[in-house]
């Protein structure tokens, strides 16, 4: 699904350079659950944001479904996004305005869709993840578990081949976030591959595989087993 190169980022400050990632090397297979994990600072969020074709690193290269995506302009890579990956983040991201049918349509507006098709399949993902009867609510009115799920709907809406979960659970009480990893779990068994950044060992160790980052580069799991060997 994903290759991922000698990655390296660097952020610059005036004179000061900050490597973020470090020869960053690693592999996602089709229908994978994968989980990266790592202290704060450790580069989890700036890898997501390179998977995500939201940032560029300044070396290495990171093939896409197959597709080299390093090298295409910003109008191809929003495509890409549009319709390769599939968005969870820890804060939801929802438009407070609009109700959930309506957030979980989104993408497909973007893309152009004919409103009564995107409109009846972001009903039918709503109904998947157990929200039939909270179409009409804006976020406002909907717990935090619930709006996750709006997100994941979102997510899915698409048909994209890969889901990038950015802290998932951070903002969920326990019982919530535990809900979201079942879901997750059955999206991963329905085949959709997953790869999910948390700082949290017991999210973590509920993927299929998990891969450590520290300061920036892959490194052992704890134990001296291979980080790539973890399942």
């Amino acid at each position: 699904m994903l290759v991922m190169k000698d990655i390296v980022k660097i952020y610059k400050n005036g004179l000061l350079e900050l490597k973020a990632l470090d020869q960053v090397s690693l592999t996602v297979a089709k229908g994978e659950f994968v989980a990266i994990t790592g202290p704060s600072g450790s580069g989890k969020s700036t890898l997501m944001h390179i998977m995500g074709c939201l940032d560029r690193p300044n070396a290495g290269e990171y093939f896409l479904d197959g597709e080299d995506v390093l090298g295409y302009p910003e109008q191809k890579l929003a495509a890409v996004r549009n319709r390769k990956i599939g968005f969870v983040f820890q804060n939801f991201n929802l438009l407070p305005k609009l109700d959930a049918l309506t957030n979980v349509e989104i993408p497909l507006i973007y893309r152009g869709e004919e409103r009564k098709i995107s409109r009846q399949r972001a009903a039918r993902l709503l109904e998947m993840v157990g929200l039939g009867d909270k179409m009409r609510h804006r976020p406002s009115e909907l717990s935090g578990g619930q709006q996750q799920r709006v997100a994941i709907a979102r997510a899915l809406v698409g048909d994209p081949p890969l889901i990038l979960a950015d802290e998932p659970t951070g903002n969920l009480d326990s019982r919530s976030g535990a809900e979201i990893m079942e879901l997750f779990k059955q999206l991963n068994s329905q085949g959709r591959t997953l790869v999910l950044i948390t700082h949290d060992p017991n999210v973590a160790r509920q993927a299929n595989r998990i891969i450590y980052l520290q300061d920036g580069r892959v490194i052992p799991a704890p134990g001296g087993v291979a980080a790539s060997e973890v399942s």
